[in-house]
């Protein structure tokens, strides 16, 4: 039995999430489909992110077990001629370390949230931005976004349904840039609890909105209540960007 490593790029759009789930296909299905396809194997395929519905991933890592003798790359070239219907490939394959998980081993994890703010609608990008047609302010939304570095008491930007056991997590970094007519919010950290993200971009929109302040952001932290923050912001402009683990 050998455990692969995977780096695996995806649009989010077409599935139900990265899990497996009954109301609809998953990325973790339909590579566990390829795998099956390619070596006759029922195996479970491990995500470092559960990314939801509608959220894309540049760098996701997971790990498939494979008793069949083969290749790296042949595991990647194989796994992706059997999804060649999907919009999922996988960039590299190789075999893990000892005791490697991919979920468990990983030390950090970078989002990008992506906000088209001009006048006129997406086209190319329908699907990956949140489209917003009135002015923002990247630097009052970068100024605000920077009350919530460090490690706190997240509860106010987490999902109802979220089953993380504590609401505490520490945000090592939270940048917003204007790039032309797009404003990137870049997230590192650890771990991040369900719908942690894209609760702050949404809370983070109403402070370009000049709706809110950074007092505003404070506050909602500190109240530790999710009706204090702002909306949650569509999935379509998540994307994980890279997964980090301690022998990289």
């Amino acid at each position: 039995m050998t455990r692969w490593r995977v780096l695996i790029e995806y649009d989010g759009g077409p599935y139900v999430g990265w899990q497996r789930q009954k109301n609809g296909p998953s990325v973790q299905q339909a590579i566990e489909e390829a795998v099956f396809s390619f070596c006759g194997e029922h195996t479970r395929v491990y995500g470092a992110g559960r990314t939801d519905a509608g959220v894309h991933a540049f760098g996701q890592v997971a790990h498939i077990d494979i008793e069949r003798p083969t290749t790296a790359d042949t595991v990647r070239d194989a796994i992706n001629a059997h999804l060649r219907d999907e919009p999922i490939s996988v960039l590299e394959a190789r075999i893990a370390p000892e005791g490697f998980h991919a979920r468990i081993s990983a030390c950090e994890r970078v989002y990008l949230y992506r906000i088209l703010n001009r006048r006129p609608p997406p086209a190319v990008d329908l699907g990956r931005v949140w489209h917003i047609p009135w002015p923002l302010d990247a630097d009052a939304m970068h100024h605000a976004a920077q009350r919530l570095i460090g490690t706190h008491d997240f509860t106010s930007f987490r999902a109802t349904a979220c089953q993380a056991k504590s609401p505490v997590k520490t945000l090592d970094v939270f940048d917003v840039r204007r790039a032309g007519d797009e404003i990137h919010f870049h997230a590192r950290g650890r771990s991040f609890l369900h719908h942690q993200v894209r609760n702050i971009v949404g809370t983070l929109e109403r402070v370009g909105a000049g709706r809110l302040t950074a007092d505003d952001v404070s506050a909602a932290l500190e109240a530790r209540d999710r009706a204090a923050a702002g909306a949650t912001a569509p999935p379509e402009g998540l994307a994980l960007v890279s997964v980090g683990y301690p022998d990289d």
